[in-house]
């Protein structure tokens, strides 16, 4: 085997010169007008679809909001003043429509000044709304009721909202169950106050503990302190006048759930010890059932500690799982336990089991039925019938089965066996409705169900409406959308009415909502008029190209042109390549077409499509499959399929005349901008490069990445070869990196770009560094947004549109 060296601090001390104490800045008007737009409202529906309430909000953070305190401890990131998550998207503006009376918006009175909403749930009789504001003190509880268009503080007192779940609605929608922070709790350690007063240590006795590249974690004694402080919390019950009534003691309480019929409460909380490897949802987590008197009635489960799984992306741990109420039952628990100890490499005919257990949980819990892979979902029907999902990542299977839960004796029937990246024979989701007990379950009609698809196909998406009977399997298609300009989202299905509720775009057309009459021959009605808020884009080109990899596979991407482009007598004009690479395990699935042209236009953050009002013309979503059929895993010829992918994207364009071979860039985020350090280092065919929150060592992530499920130690030569930072010498194209400070996505530590850009000066590339302070993996902040779409610009105009150009002829060609 090729000997691999692993540079395990190259260029630690390298002094960075050339910084830059840049204040924030603002790309040029062109841009600037299409970030700088206010969105449209979220909508949140009744059952009925009468009642739109909708919630608007700031279309960015401001900085001054992420630098506020925040504690980042074991995986959760806390506001630990408010008890609330520290980056939560709080919400400023509701209003309502009330279809049955018109569809005029109407504000609604009573919210707080500076409103900072999260946290909605509807009452189960669906006539008022919890939710929460976020004050400067903390949490509030907050009501809004529907018929009064009025919202009230229900009382001064604090929730914890560190773990969510922080607000449940009894079933008489009269009554909340509601995580208060306790009276006596002590206040959070400031670390920095704190004199050490020994070392921290941990130990492994011999236990094998894979884990991946886990951050924010639980790092000392403070820590653990702190933690226990976040979380603690006591359960009141609150009526619609604010009055609280105790229900339970403080404890570090995770989830609350209510019974279908309202008489029990399911709670779990978390447990010491505390781990230094993993987040709290791995931590030990009792699970118990309580009356409504709060008196504990059965605990169901008391998971230990988590740090060591088996190995592999299916590997699960050997507890109860996914507990939770069958939903068409008065007061049943349902649980899945697995049937190979969690380990995905001992071979058994069923992975996994799931067990019913009935109140007042006194017996002994019953087996409902077993799956062949992985449990992945389950919805309730009635009493013979019932949907259940399973997954396999190794094969990339995914079964649905259709079972009896009142005979157990009756093994689960498979009703669709399939690849899962095979979009284009994806059966659609079932229809649900709320049933007795006000939770969703299966539409039935007589023996049939519902499935709502997305309807992908070679010539185009076409979303469907299917009707199948679960007993011979046969399907009907009921209703399928025909537009060929425009993207139609079925989202809803009403049998009785035969009504869909629809969402309509096109690419100038913004998403507005819908009702689609099946029974008046398929009469729209529509329901929202939200506007474009990016006219400016309207006349710009955007179409669906489809081309092929020198191999034969067909890959595809969206290509946008500037407005006025001449398609008959085009000029080639500068390119930017954005794509993220995604694996497969075969090539039908791999070439199919998973873009819609007629998508609305819009332009967030995270997009290129900014340029092409700057003279460019971008080819965004580009297909970039990497395949590893049978025994190949598709990393084992990562590169040679990311060359072929840029090269069969930038031909592609070029054929056509619409592109400068000499002036094409190349972006991307996370993945993807690992994806682009790649290119950059083992090809030639770009002008500059856009990497965005990246990784670029692959030995910083030991124990796989993305869908890399082999540790180092059994591929070294796979993670080598794909990490960027061991081929830092090849690069010899201009790099941009950009990087969140406070990134805490797994393995993409900021230390990836700055170590990365050490090398590269070290090595005398064309490079530069941005970290944005206070921001994650995505960014949040309009000043950070501002500044990352003039520093694209900056670097776009500076090392493609201005470099000068090639001849499109064979002798100037770039070589791969």
């Amino acid at each position: 085997m090729k000997k691999i060296v692993i540079i395990i601090s190259f260029l630690l001390s390298t002094y960075i010169l050339g910084q830059e104490e840049l204040n924030y800045q603002v790309p040029k008007k062109e841009l600037l007008d299409l970030i700088d737009v206010d969105l449209a409202p979220s909508v949140l529906r009744n059952t009925k679809n009468s009642i739109l309430v909708l919630l608007s909000r700031s279309t960015y953070k401001s900085i001054s909001e992420l630098s506020k305190s925040e504690l980042r401890i074991a995986g959760l990131r806390v506001d630990p003043k408010r008890y609330i998550g520290s980056r939560t998207t709080y919400y400023n503006k509701i209003e309502l429509i009330d279809l049955e009376k018109g569809k005029k918006p109407i504000p609604i009175k009573g919210l707080p000044n500076n409103p900072k909403l999260s946290n909605f749930i509807w009452s189960p009789d669906e006539k008022k709304i919890a939710m929460t504001h976020t004050s400067e003190s903390g949490v509030e509880l907050w009501l809004l009721d529907i018929d009064k268009r009025l919202a009230k503080k229900l009382n001064s007192s604090l929730i914890n909202s560190t773990m969510g779940n922080s607000i449940n609605w009894l079933k008489n929608s009269k009554k909340l169950l509601v995580k208060y922070l306790p009276k006596n709790r002590e206040k959070i350690i400031d670390e920095s106050l704190i004199i050490p007063t020994g070392p921290k240590v941990t130990e492994n006795n011999g236990e094998k503990a894979q884990n991946r590249t886990y951050q924010d974690l639980i790092k000392n004694p403070t820590d653990a302190k702190n933690f226990t402080q976040l979380s603690n919390s006591e359960i009141y019950l609150v009526d619609l006048n604010g009055n609280k009534q105790h229900f339970l003691d403080a404890k570090m309480y995770r989830n609350i759930s209510v019974s279908p019929n309202g008489k029990y409460v399911m709670i779990s909380f978390i447990k010491k010890p505390f781990s230094y490897l993993v987040p709290y949802y791995r931590f030990p987590t009792e699970t118990s059932v309580y009356d409504l008197n709060a008196r504990e009635i059965k605990v169901i489960s008391d998971a230990p500690l988590q740090e060591v799984l088996p190995k592999g992306f299916m590997a699960v741990s050997n507890n109860k799982r996914n507990i939770s109420w069958r939903k068409d039952h008065p007061a049943s628990l349902y649980y899945v336990q697995a049937l190979d100890q969690g380990d995905p490499e001992i071979e058994v005919p069923f992975r996994d089991a799931i067990y019913q257990w009935e109140s007042p949980f006194s017996g002994t819990p019953i087996l409902l039925t077993k799956v062949k892979n992985r449990y992945a979902g389950i919805i309730w029907g009635n009493e013979s019938n019932a949907i259940i999902y399973d997954q396999w990542w190794n094969n990339r299977n995914s079964k649905t089965y259709v079972f009896d839960p009142s005979n157990p004796k009756i093994p689960a029937r498979i009703i669709n066996d399939r690849n899962y990246q095979d979009i284009y024979s994806d059966p659609g989701d079932f229809v649900t409705e709320k049933g007795r007990y006000g939770e969703f379950i299966l539409v039935l009609q007589n023996k049939s169900a519902f499935l709502l698809g997305e309807g992908f196909t070679e010539k185009g998406q076409f979303p469907f409406l299917d009707q199948i009977n679960l007993e011979s399997d046969k399907k009907t298609r009921i209703y399928q959308s025909s537009y060929t300009d425009k993207f139609e989202q079925l989202y809803d299905y009403d049998s009785k009415a035969r009504k869909l509720n629809v969402r309509i775009e096109s690419k100038n057309d913004y998403p507005n909502y819908y009702t689609r009459n099946l029974a008046m021959e398929n009469k729209l009605e529509q329901l929202t008029y939200f506007e474009n808020p990016f006219k400016k884009l309207k006349n710009v080109g955007k179409e669906l190209i489809s081309y092929k990899r020198k191999d034969g596979l067909d890959l595809s991407g969206i290509l946008y042109t500037p407005e006025g482009f001449d398609y008959e007598n085009p000029t080639p004009l500068p390119m930017i390549l954005w794509a993220y690479p995604r694996e497969y395990k075969d090539k039908s699935s791999a070439a199919q077409k998973t873009n819609n042209p007629n998508r609305f236009l819009y332009p967030s953050w995270a997009s290129p499509i900014y340029w092409v009002t700057q003279g460019y013309v971008v080819l965004d979503r580009a297909a970039f499959p990497i395949i590893g059929e049978g025994e190949e895993e598709p990393n084992d010829s990562f590169r040679t399929q990311l060359v072929a992918n840029a090269e069969a994207a930038i031909e592609a364009v070029v054929n056509k005349g619409f592109a400068d071979r000499g002036r094409v860039a190349v972006g991307g985020h996370s993945y993807g901008a690992f994806m682009v350090a790649n290119l950059l280092s083992h090809s030639n065919l770009f002008a500059a490069g856009i990497a965005r929150s990246g990784a670029y060592n692959r030995t910083l992530t030991p124990f796989g990445f993305q869908s890399e499920s082999r540790s180092y130690w059994e591929a070294p030569e796979v993670y080598y070869s794909m990490s960027p930072f061991m081929h830092a010498e090849k690069m010899k194209t201009p790099l941009l990196l950009v990087h969140g400070e406070a990134d805490n996505n797994s393995g993409t530590y900021p230390l990836q770009s700055e170590r990365y850009y050490n090398a590269l000066k070290g090595l005398g590339a064309t490079t530069r560094l941005v970290m944005f302070p206070k921001e994650s993996h995505g960014y949040r902040a309009k000043e950070t947004i501002l500044h990352l779409i003039w520093e694209q610009d900056q670097w776009l105009e500076k090392h493609v549109k201005n470099k000068k150009k090639y001849l499109n002829s064979d002798e100037d060609k770039p070589k791969g």
